[in-house]
């Protein structure tokens, strides 16, 4: 996966004079504490990483944090001070303002959290309002902007005005919006949060899934961590100005890297967060179905391993079954084969299973959990223990 774009150095500070307080910043000052000598405020400052093409990277933090000022950075709205950014390799803070606006037109589109809808105009007058603006023909405007909204769901109330439509159907025209010149780059500035639960909830759903039919590289600002666990592929957690953590989901809950990335992650469920695939053990012994591998054989290296059960795999690592001492001992007894030596009590669940719902499937299985990705292969197994020991490590994590 390549990098669509890439944050090297990158400082805002607003006032008419950053050079003092870049020398303060130097120094090792505080924000506040630049403020109340040089009156000037440090919105963003040493902000260094990429995002992947493709790629749901949500940036989060405190009212003051800098998020809403680092989006605004990426299309310019926002003129960064020092730094570079990088969007497919071509540094923006660099470019004309015609090359800015064809960049905006062709590559870069905005979700606000304000719908900003033109009440005068039909639906789909609003999807196309982007396109009108950029210059393309009337019949041009109408077939995108109509394909635009049949992609959010509303081309049945491409007629309609804005006024009978819902909250969340309006959020939809404005997402339809963003998406009618279809962009690469989707920047979203707390695009949901105006909204009730349900309906965030909702436009979750469909943000997801309109990445399912045609990835974008989607920045999303947030100030909710439900919605960032929820949607982003990576988070990255700003304090003062500045980027203190990125990592995904599991990674920042697994290791805080302070007190203030913790206090946002404490008392979430962990069990929302990782996945079997997360915590699969995959240090138990396998057996690999396949001819001169036969029951005796498959005995005697579980006994070498001092095991209780092991794992049987085809040449391809796809899982078989799952087979003990005892099971494979009256398997050839019975001059059986593999099939009367599985244990019929044996689950598997795929790597992508939430540990919430891992909990009730081992609670009901005298068994350890078999992980397989989508296509079968084996990736470990689960334990109760293992379970156990990862909700109790989280959650003293948290507490520390």
């Amino acid at each position: 996966m390549s990098d669509k774009i890439v944050v090297e150095d990158l400082y805002k500070i607003f006032g008419p004079r950053p050079q003092r307080a870049y020398e303060l910043l130097e120094q090792g000052c505080a924000k506040d504490e630049i403020f109340a000598r040089t009156g000037h405020t440090v919105g963003v400052r040493e902000a260094s990483f990429t995002i992947a093409e493709g790629e749901v990277f949500v940036i989060m933090g405190l009212s003051g944090s800098g998020k809403s000022t680092m989006v605004r950075m990426f299309n310019r709205l926002i003129e960064p001070t020092y730094g570079q950014l990088y969007v497919d390799g071509e540094d923006i803070t660099r470019m004309s303002q015609a090359e800015l606006i064809e960049l905006r037109r062709r590559d870069m589109s905005m979700v606000f959290q304000s719908f900003a809808l033109l009440p005068h105009k039909t639906v789909i007058e609003n999807a196309a309002f982007g396109l009108e603006v950029a210059g393309y023909s009337a019949r041009e405007q109408r077939e995108r902007g109509y394909q635009a909204l049949e992609a959010v769901g509303l081309a049945a109330n491409a007629e309609s005005y804005p006024e009978e439509l819902s909250g969340g159907m309006q959020q939809r025209v404005g997402l339809a919006r963003a998406l009618a010149s279809d962009p690469s780059i989707l920047l979203m500035d707390e695009a949901f949060s105006a909204l009730d639960p349900l309906i965030r909830t909702e436009m979750q759903d469909e943000l997801l899934r309109l990445q399912q039919e045609r990835s974008r590289t989607v920045v999303f600002i947030s100030h909710d961590l439900d919605e960032a666990m929820r949607i982003g592929d990576r988070i990255a957690i700003m304090e003062g100005g500045s980027v203190v953590q990125i990592g995904t989901p599991e990674e920042i809950v697994s290791n805080p890297a302070n007190d203030y990335v913790r206090s946002f992650f404490y008392g979430v469920d962990v069990s929302q967060v990782f996945s079997a695939g997360d915590i699969a053990d995959k240090r138990r012994v396998t057996v690999i179905q396949r001819p001169g591998m036969e029951l005796r054989a498959a005995l005697e290296r579980l006994k070498s391993y001092a095991g209780d059960l092991a794992v049987v795999v085809d040449r391809n690592r796809v899982y078989q079954g799952l087979v003990s001492l005892d099971s494979l001992t009256a398997a050839i007894r019975q001059s059986g084969g593999y099939a009367d030596a599985f244990l019929a009590q044996a689950r598997s669940v795929t790597a992508d299973t939430p540990i919430s719902e891992v909990l009730g499937i081992s609670a009901e299985s005298p068994c350890p959990l078999v992980v397989v990705d989508d296509e079968g292969h084996y990736r470990g197994t689960i334990t109760q223990s293992d379970l156990l020991l990862t909700l109790d490590r989280t959650q003293q994590q948290a507490q520390q």
